[in-house]
């Protein structure tokens, strides 16, 4: 391990960073909320560790190895998460694992919260919310297209490969920062074109950027208590379904779009019309539930709550206009299997992601073809082209990992003292970066225990960074030279 060369690039991260409290500033400054010192204080924090860190080890520039790569992805969030809640801290006198929850919660994208009475919390604080998701959603692109692929993570070394993601196509760019400022390109224009069309279906220009910023990063944070519902807004509620979709989609995909000028590329794609069609049909089948079941006045409305909940949950946004734990029937069950499925791979969305729920069918498929066809030869593809046996391997190592850890989680988390449907439920709000849950953390994470945030942590860690980049921080054979 490179000790001192991973302890420069943190040094440099936590400078860099210390200049995202400058907005926070600015906008405390701005509104005279009495905050500004609050984010000083948090911003000198920031540089002084940085420099701490880097100042003794600004000669160590040796390239980092794949084995470093595991390391440095996994405390990055880590590093983040406790100095993105040094504004809860000193502002809102949050305890340190509330604090730690809600940055981690941030920056992950996750949008569970443990504050409640957003609607009187100061504006700059409000702002320090949003922003932390909208920098973690460009942070979650460039790992999950320019770094993960490098680490062979749970499938998406298909990045890497001729077979899927931006090289199915073309190479994106040669160098990884050439490709991270293409995606920081088109991430900032959806985010501004989002900011645009809220602010002129009626939002504050306040709440028109700060919803943008969550909405395109598929956060979920929100200024107000009732979230999205807050507005009582059809047109609102639109802009927020493309957009969410939108921040699901594979970011190669929109950069393709771009760099062409065609929509094919999100016709073309096989993931990106499965994610349409998962989309569609669940809708549907939530639309047509609440209708059936009454809970709504009428087929409108109905399809309505169930399009931007589908959108909501499928991204892992966790935006709300009611309280879907609440629904009757099925649907509660059937949207928590949306959240499992997630968005696509290469954007800011959680889940497990329909490229590998997608590659899981086919090869569960394959498996009975050959049940019946013992002799005969089969090959999983992804749209035309064939896709490695060692990459299906890695995919349902993911996928058992994952489960797995859900199931470990649900068992703590009820160890600690929630029911089976909060425990599931907060376990399904984590790792799936979804944000509301079921039962006691339907709305949010306040009334729970310390340890259930502490877990939740866990989860959200989990979630963000594809299972493998933090588990493997636990197998002994990573450690040994």
């Amino acid at each position: 391990m490179h000790w001192r060369a991973i302890t420069r690039l943190f040094g440099i991260l936590l400078v860099l960073y210390s200049l995202g409290f400058a907005p926070s500033i600015a906008v405390a400054l701005f509104y005279g909320d009495g905050q500004w010192s609050i984010f000083l204080i948090s911003m000198l924090a920031s540089i002084a560790a940085g420099l701490v860190l880097w100042l003794p080890n600004f000669r160590q520039q040796q390239e980092l190895s794949i084995r470093d790569g595991f390391l440095v992805v996994t405390l990055f969030w880590v590093i983040l998460g406790i100095v993105g809640a040094l504004p809860f801290v000193l502002g809102l006198h949050l305890s340190v694992g509330d604090a730690v929850f809600e940055s981690i919660s941030g920056f992950t994208t996750t949008g569970a919260t443990v504050i409640v009475g957003l609607d009187s919390l100061p504006v700059s604080i409000l702002y320090h919310r949003q922003q932390i998701q909208w920098l973690g959603g460009m942070g979650i692109i460039v790992l999950a297209i320019a770094i993960l692929p490098l680490l062979g993570v749970g499938g998406m070394q298909l990045y890497r490969a001729e077979a899927s993601g931006v090289a199915k196509h073309e190479k994106m760019t040669p160098r990884i920062a050439q490709t991270a400022r293409m995606l920081w390109l088109i991430y900032l224009a959806l985010t501004a074109g989002c900011a645009v069309c809220y602010w002129l279906a009626g939002m504050t220009p306040f709440d028109a950027i700060c919803h943008a910023y969550t909405t395109v990063a598929t956060g979920g944070f929100s200024t107000h208590d009732a979230s999205i519902g807050f507005y009582n807004s059809p047109l609102i509620e639109g802009i927020a379904i493309v957009f969410m979709l939108a921040g699901g989609i594979n970011f190669a995909i929109h950069f393709l779009a771009w760099r062409r000028l065609s929509l094919r590329p999100y016709t073309t794609d096989p993931e990106a019309k499965a994610y349409g069609l998962i989309f569609a049909g669940a809708t549907v089948i939530v639309g047509l539930s609440l209708f059936l079941a009454g809970a709504y006045e009428g087929f409108s409305e109905s399809f309505r709550q169930s399009a931007f909940q589908v959108a909501s949950i499928l991204t892992s946004t966790g935006f709300g206009t009611a309280t879907f734990a609440d629904w009757p029937l099925h649907i509660p069950l059937v949207l928590v299997i949306v959240s499992f499925i997630g968005g696509c791979a290469g954007s800011t969305a959680g889940g497990i992601k329909v490229l590998r729920i997608m590659l899981l069918a086919r090869l569960g498929l394959r498996q009975l073809f050959l049940l019946a066809h013992p002799r005969a030869v089969s090959v999983v593809k992804l749209g035309r082209r064939p896709v490695s046996e060692d990459v299906l391997f890695s995919i349902w190592g993911f996928y058992v990992l994952y489960i797995v850890t859900a199931l470990l989680l649900t068992v703590a988390m009820m160890a600690a003292g929630l029911d089976l449907e909060s425990a599931f439920g907060a376990v399904v709000a984590t790792i799936n970066l979804l944000g509301p849950g079921l039962g006691e953390v339907a709305g949010n994470f306040a009334t729970v225990s310390p340890t259930v945030k502490w877990l939740g942590v866990v989860g959200m860690l989990v979630g963000r960074l594809e299972v493998f980049t933090l588990l493997i921080l636990f197998l002994p054979a990573y450690w040994r030279h």
